[in-house]
């Protein structure tokens, strides 16, 4: 199961973005990030000053609209990282309902989105079909893809009874047919809670990152007491510093370009990782990620293609390997499984033996299944298994 990623510069993400961009100057919102939020109060004061103001009027309006800017793009860029993390959800989402599923109701099959399946209802799938929801087999036996939610390469067996009757939304049927008894509540699918693990995995703050906000507090806290001393001082000296002057000089001193960007740091590491399909929990998960050594994989599909794939053919003595590849292509011509479709291709890059048509005549052909585990062809008075 694959997801589109969406753009950076998506209509879809920029749009909301820029509305979410001023519903975070809401001041309760604001008050998590310090320093954007002492950037705030000073676009407020300075604004007042424009229309109180009677001298440097022109030098007011432009700090006025260089503070308004800095605040509302440090809200733009959270916002358009969030938008991202909201969009993997959604594409998530869409391609939950967009599966459809055969219901079996009273004897007869009905066509259902996937999300209307309840607990307790019994669907058919066959080759090719995405098994719609979490479920048991009660009938049949199938091979079936998991690559997409475990990484196995290799297509497992699912069948009726058993332990190995559980099958998970999402998946594929690659051959036979299997009745399938839903056994998931809705809202509480493995898609369901891969989409809650997207969503809620946003806005935990890492350890880094509550120590950056504290170092970054300290510093605006430092340069605040600065800027307001400088106003007794000048008053004592002679000067008249005014408003916006002041407002000028802390919002160049405090750090606003780390503290405006850095929730969004957070959550772009994030979505970094799912666009690679790897599900971080939490950015304290991506922190920690990075001081591991070593990694330790027990399936190669996960850092591999994806599925096993013929990469050459090893005859027994007295067979050339062109013999071997011509009856393995023959004998894989009816398997439809990963690994039957890459012998028929290896075969022809290595040996340029085209693929003969499955509906030739005098050839009967032997389909793979999940209960043989076997494909072949009898033609021209020989018989041909893999």
């Amino acid at each position: 199961m694959s997801h589109h990623t969406p753009s950076l510069f998506d209509r879809a993400i920029i749009v909301p973005a820029v509305g979410d961009s001023f519903r975070k100057l809401d001041p309760r919102l604001m008050f998590r990030n310090p320093v954007m939020f002492v950037t705030l109060i000073g676009a407020v004061l300075t604004t007042v000053s424009v229309f109180t103001s009677h001298t440097d009027r022109g030098f007011v309006i432009q700090l006025a609209i260089w503070l308004w800017f800095t605040v509302l793009f440090a809200n733009f860029a959270e916002a358009v990282a969030e938008g991202r993390g909201k969009a993997q959800a959604d594409s998530l989402r869409k391609a939950r309902k967009d599966t459809m599923a055969r219901r079996l109701k009273g004897g007869r099959e009905e066509i259902v989105p996937a999300p209307a399946l309840e607990k307790g209802d019994l669907v058919v799938c066959e080759t090719g079909d995405v098994i719609p929801a979490d479920g048991d087999v009660i009938e049949g036996i199938a091979s079936v893809d998991e690559a997409a939610i475990t990484g196995e390469s290799a297509p497992v067996i699912r069948e009726s009874g058993g332990d190995r009757s559980a099958v998970t939304g999402g998946t594929r049927v690659i051959s036979d047919r299997i009745v399938i008894r839903i056994t998931s509540e809705k809202g509480n699918t493995f898609l369901d809670r891969m989409i809650s693990m997207v969503e809620g995995a946003k806005r935990q703050k890492t350890p880094n990152e509550i120590a950056l906000t504290i170092l970054l507090s300290a510093l605006t806290l430092i340069f605040l007491l600065v800027v307001i001393t400088l106003k007794p001082f000048g008053t004592y000296a002679g000067i008249h510093f005014t408003i916006p002057v002041l407002v000028a000089l802390l919002v160049c001193l405090i750090p606003t370009t780390i503290g405006g960007l850095l929730s969004a740091i957070g959550i772009s590491g994030i979505d970094r990782l799912i666009r690679r399909n790897v599900m971080a929990t939490s950015g304290r998960a991506v922190e920690a990620a990075g001081d591991i050594d070593v990694l330790m994989l027990d399936k190669t599909g996960t850092i591999t293609i994806g599925n096993r794939m013929a990469s050459d053919f090893v005859p027994a003595p007295g067979v050339t390997e062109q013999e071997l590849a011509d009856a393995a292509q023959l004998a894989s011509l009816a398997d439809e499984t990963p690994e039957g479709r890459s012998i028929v291709v290896l075969a022809k890059e290595k040996f340029n033996i085209r693929a003969r048509e499955v509906a030739q005549p005098h050839a009967t052909f032997v389909a793979f299944t999940a209960q043989t585990r076997m494909s072949g062809v009898d033609i021209e008075g020989r018989s041909v298994r893999k």
